[in-house]
């Protein structure tokens, strides 16, 4: 009887023993599950998130503008040069077409002739049809780059130069240095044409910028000018730098 018992009461505690060690395993179990769930969600909500702390690649847009052109428009930015040493710049729809780097600026005035028209595809299509050049070529098109010197050169090259500009061409000029010694009456009322407010009060050794058009009817928004003064240069006897950036609307021929 007390042997019957004994067993009995071993059968007991070993079948206590498997069902703690069950209990225990499950919870065991449960508690790693719920720990990969907790990690697993956890990454699924970081990813999700935005990364304020880390690296951000910011958006650039053309030219380096602080803001993206709407449609139909031009993305420029421009900047003239730096006393006599450092030439102009200028930039259009991500495209550097002037500068000291690509060796085409010049003391004086420098200037960038651009398709400024809009040619719907049937005009093309006719002018191609009737083996015709397009008068404007493809909008956007850099159709002629040039500088004048108006310290040391003549100005009937330039007289010349804005004679030949093609109707709604974009104009893009820069001073280098000196850009209006030469400048005579006439050569100063064709770039009035075109839009320029202070041609007519460009000086010696003056610092301008300036975006028109051939045919505009209006006075150009997108001008700068500083005057050479030895109480307000920065460098010795040059003005600072005129930087200016923007949006030209593209015409509809």
């Amino acid at each position: 009887m007390v042997v019957t018992m004994m067993v009995r009461a071993g059968g007991i505690l070993k079948l206590a023993a498997i069902i703690f060690a069950f209990l225990l395993a499950a919870y065991l179990a449960f508690q790693l599950l719920e720990v990969k769930m907790d990690f697993k969600l956890g990454n699924v909500i970081v990813k999700s998130l935005p990364m304020h702390g880390g690296s951000i690649t910011p958006v650039r847009h053309k030219c380096g503008l602080s803001k993206a052109c709407p449609d139909g428009h031009f993305a420029f930015k421009m900047a003239s040069g730096a006393a006599s040493v450092v030439g102009p710049k200028i930039c259009l729809e991500d495209k550097l077409i002037m500068s000291g780097v690509k060796n085409n600026v010049g003391r004086g005035i420098n200037i960038a002739l651009v398709n400024g028209i809009k040619v719907p595809f049937y005009a093309t299509c006719v002018l191609s049809i009737h083996n015709k050049m397009s008068p404007v070529g493809k909008t956007g098109e850099i159709n002629k780059t040039d500088s004048f010197d108006m310290w040391a050169g003549n100005v009937a090259p330039l007289i010349q130069f804005l004679k030949g500009i093609p109707e709604g061409t974009i104009t893009m000029m820069a001073s280098f240095d000196d850009p209006s010694t030469k400048l005579n009456d006439e050569a100063r009322n064709l770039i009035a044409d075109l839009g320029s407010t202070n041609i007519n009060n460009l000086g010696f050794r003056d610092n301008w910028v300036f975006v028109g058009g051939k045919g505009i009817k209006t006075k150009s928004p997108f001008e700068q000018h500083i005057k050479n003064s030895a109480d307000t240069n920065k460098y010795e006897g040059w003005p600072e730098v005129l930087e200016m950036e923007g949006c030209v609307p593209q015409r509809t021929n």
